[in-house]
């Protein structure tokens, strides 16, 4: 038994895709071609035999106007997932004399009754509704160009239908092929060739599909009116459970990029010389994803796709001290990731004229990776939110205290974003202001006396972090300078302004930043080859070229 796949062009201008699978879904051919001819030469060593033709346009059109029963009925179900249909009727120039469908399926000798028994037959079927069924989707992917779908956007989203495909079809070395033209595609057109031959792979599966489990199988319609033959919708249950169940099967690699993205913001923040308090990550547990994929509104799912709509599987959090931080962290992250989504949730709350959560949500990937949810906040909006969740959602609030605790949980909202703009005007007023510094001919320097010389020093850069200070201060004698006298020398002979100019910091740098530029412009090589530097060496290297123009 073979099953074929044909997405065919309503007429002979635009491309026609073609697969063909087997009964162990191995794929046996995909091709695009344009005429019936064409059509007829690809396939008739495939429907000479027993076979099951799937093919995604209209076979039968007898209504003058509007859509099809058919349509209407499929539509009804799947409208929430944005795979309706389109209108089919007689009034339409390519239905006025039959249909394409229908002639194609002559020309092979197929029957076209989805109720038939014989060896030989066709049904119509929708890709768009079968790959929601298919592929557990929330929503269909959006690899059809459309206006207002980038080249970007239509490119991974049919990669993501190809990654579906590969998980339910033994692909031959030709997908490889058409995998390789998406990835290096650099126009719309170029994508377009390749989409009906998918389309076409799903098709042949469908028609697989149908065969083999009829049970669950749905025909809309009927053959005096028109039909659509689908795998049929499951319920939100199932769609939960398969959910949870796939999430359990990918929990490890969610562990595994909690830990990544970590290091990797970390890293970033701190070739930044950003000052924050903490950088931690999670991934969700596996309870904690099935409670939420579980939550409803007046009985209907809040997440029809729960694998894709929950969107904090893996999740990093950014504390940092004061607010004008929180832009920076979001900044430098954003010039280093690649971001989908950003949601300033203290903005949105002071929009609507009150006090209460308040932090920036981001949501980022990396070269095509897992994405993350990072979230930044102030020390003090963290305190806040881990109050206020853990009374709400962990605790039990009496009905007769909850207006009361509402009224006070804006009232400590608003002290803390109080607190925090005098957290922000202290630290402006410090920064720049007059420095006690040490005496400058001590023998050694603690991090302590070092953070007071680089404030005289640096006067307009932000702090850094206390174990920066301390690392930086480990490095001086690897350099045989263990006294601030020495230190001021080696700085002397540093054209400060030249370094600011060459680096071009995107953000104002802490102070522990502009010294470990200001050393690696005074030593080059010497500093990057430093023990106490093995780790950053590239890093290192990168900033020496650019300082050296």
């Amino acid at each position: 038994m073979q099953f074929v796949g044909i997405d065919l062009a309503w007429g002979d201008r635009q491309p026609t895709g073609l697969a063909v699978l087997d009964e162990d879904a191995q794929l046996l051919h995909v091709s695009a071609v344009r005429t019936d001819e064409e059509i007829k030469a690809a396939l008739t060593p495939y429907v000479e035999g027993p076979c099951l033709v799937a093919v995604d346009a209209p076979l039968v059109v007898v209504n003058a106007t509007g859509s099809r029963p058919a349509e209407q009925q499929l539509t009804r179900d799947f409208r929430r997932f944005e795979a309706g249909t389109h209108p089919s009727n007689t009034g339409k120039p390519e239905f006025a004399n039959g249909t394409r469908g229908a002639r194609v399926c002559k020309m092979f000798g197929l029957d076209m009754d989805p109720r038939s028994g014989r060896k030989r037959r066709a049904i119509e079927v929708y890709p768009h509704p079968a790959t929601v069924v298919l592929f557990g989707l929330g929503k269909t992917l959006k690899y059809k160009a459309k206006p207002g779908r980038s080249l970007d956007l239509l490119r991974s989203e049919l990669l993501l239908l190809m990654d579906h495909v590969e998980r339910i079809v033994v692909t031959n070395r030709t997908w490889a092929e058409l995998r390789t033209q998406v990835q290096g595609a650099t126009r719309k057109v170029d994508l377009r060739h390749v989409e009906d031959q998918v389309d076409a792979v799903v098709c042949a599966y469908v028609a697989l599909f149908a065969d083999r489990w009829p049970e669950r199988t749905t025909t809309y319609g009927d053959l005096e009116r028109g039909y659509i033959v689908t795998p049929t919708l499951p319920d939100a249950h199932t769609t939960i459970r398969a959910a949870v169940e796939e999430y359990t099967r990918l929990h490890p690699s969610r562990i595994e990029a909690a830990h990544e993205y970590v290091a990797l913001v970390t890293e970033i923040l701190d070739e930044a010389g950003i000052n924050y308090l903490t950088v931690t990550g999670r991934a969700k547990s596996i309870e904690s994803f099935a409670a939420k994929a579980g939550r409803t509104v007046d009985g209907v799912p809040v997440y029809a796709d729960p694998l894709r709509e929950i969107t904090d599987q893996v999740g990093v959090r950014v504390i940092t001290y004061v607010r004008s931080d929180v832009a920076a962290v979001a900044e430098v992250l954003g010039s280093q990731l690649t971001v989908i989504d950003d949601r300033d949730l203290g903005q949105e709350t002071a929009s609507e004229g009150r006090f209460g959560y308040a932090s920036r949500h981001l949501q980022v990937t990396r070269n095509g990776g897992p994405t993350a949810q990072v979230q930044v906040r102030t020390v003090l909006q963290h305190a806040w939110a881990e109050f206020e969740h853990d009374i709400r959602y962990k605790g039990t609030v009496p009905e007769e205290h909850a207006r009361d605790f509402d009224r006070r949980f804006t009232l400590a909202a608003g002290l803390l974003e109080l607190a925090d703009q005098e957290f922000t005007t202290i630290r402006d007023r410090l920064r720049g202001g007059a420095v006690n510094e040490p005496e400058i001919d001590a023998e050694g320097i603690t991090p302590r006396e070092l953070a007071a010389y680089l404030a005289g020093q640096y006067p307009d850069a932000e702090w850094s972090r206390t174990d920066h200070y301390a690392w930086i201060a480990g490095l001086l004698p690897e350099l045989e300078i263990s006294t601030l006298a020495a230190l001021g020398d080696v700085l002397a002979d540093v054209d400060a302004d030249q370094v600011t100019a060459r680096m071009d910091y995107r953000y104002p740098p802490g102070a522990v930043r502009r010294l470990d530029d200001a050393l690696l412009a005074a030593f080059g090589d010497t500093y990057v080859d430093l023990p106490g530097n093995a780790h950053r060496q590239p890093l290192l290297r990168t900033r020496l070229e650019r300082m050296r123009g």
